[in-house]
């Protein structure tokens, strides 16, 4: 008896001495996991499937910005898809291989980091619109937005044979017991990691972002001192249309920052990454690929408008991609 409840416990009962444990979790929490974990995977994939459609279709859209959160939706959409795999460990069981964990591994590497660099050209964008408004139409286009977005994506690829060439040699290697997906970097490895995905960016994105909230802050207090006229009242409209944008960048940049830390201070505390999908970092990190079309939908006219043309099909009628929606 004793033995059939110690095979019922492992992932592998036929490897009893080999095989990893399953967490034990009570019947009523896994499911309450399961549920959130699949409610948030579909909710990423719908939402952000929404943006990508949106700034591809209508032509209006395809602005320098929009075309950086076209890139961010596309890497939170196949986030979406990665959380798929957090739900197959509500047990704390790996059952697709040594392969199969690094290979999600490098996927869902190059997906993430490149969402941090999104995020980063994203602040720079905002930067350049509030700091420097008259240069902005020379200094962004969308020539250098999708060299930007491809050296972007190029680099993630590049980074992650850096960060994964061990576990690339020998995939298992650091497991230590069947049903477990482990990965491990070493100091240079875990190096590169930091300073190119968290410090770098981190930094980056708090200097631009605090720089253009005082910059905002004294426009906004100009415009609230000028009298308007007609053409003063063109301008104001301009103007207070930089500073709303301005302000929903700033959101997705705080969600970035609140979402991004507690994931990477797991990583400062030791270079061993483990599958958790009970754990909070990892739930709120990939929670941030479901906050940003979130964000488009509460502060962006254009995203409502855009979505509820592709919800009701109206986007299937010839010339729907010449609609203003802003």
């Amino acid at each position: 008896m004793q033995t059939q409840e110690k095979e019922a416990g492992l992932c592998f009962p036929h490897l009893l001495n080999s095989s990893c444990r399953r967490s034990g979790r009570p019947p009523a929490e896994s499911m309450f996991m399961y549920i959130t974990l699949s409610s948030m995977s579909v909710l990423t994939v719908a939402l952000n499937l929404l943006v990508i459609i949106s700034i591809a279709h209508f032509k209006r859209l395809q602005t320098p910005t929009n075309l950086l959160l076209l890139s961010l939706a596309f890497s939170d959409f196949f986030v979406g898809f990665l959380v798929v795999f957090q739900i197959l460990l509500i047990d704390g069981c790996w059952f697709l291989g040594d392969v199969m964990c690094v290979g999600y591994y490098i996927v869902d590497y190059v997906i993430t980091s490149a969402s941090v660099e999104m995020v980063v050209l994203i602040s720079v964008d905002c930067y350049v619109a509030i700091c420097e408004p008259l240069r902005y139409s020379m200094k962004v286009t969308k020539r250098r937005v999708c060299i930007s977005v491809s050296g972007c994506w190029i680099f993630s690829f590049l980074c992650v044979f850096i960060v994964m060439k061990d576990n690339l040699r020998q995939p298992g290697r650091h497991n230590s017991c069947y049903g477990e997906c482990v990965v491990v970097f070493d100091q240079f490895s875990g190096l590169v990691d930091i300073l190119f995905f968290f410090i770098g960016p981190v930094s980056v994105v708090v200097v631009l972002y605090v720089r253009v909230f005082v910059v905002a802050v004294s426009q906004a207090r100009a415009m609230r001192s000028h009298p308007l006229s007609v053409h003063g009242s063109a301008r104001v409209t301009l103007k207070k249309s930089d500073l709303k944008s301005a302000r929903t960048l700033g959101l997705v940049g705080l969600a970035f920052l609140i979402c991004l830390c507690p994931y990477f201070s797991l990583t400062l505390t030791g270079q061993e990454a483990e599958f958790q999908a009970s754990s909070f970092a990892f739930v709120l990190f990939y929670f941030n690929s479901l906050l940003n079309p979130l964000i488009y939908a509460l502060f962006y006219p254009w995203f409502r408008k855009s979505a509820k043309l592709i919800v009701t099909l109206q986007v299937l009628k010839p010339g729907s991609s010449q609609i203003n929606v802003e």
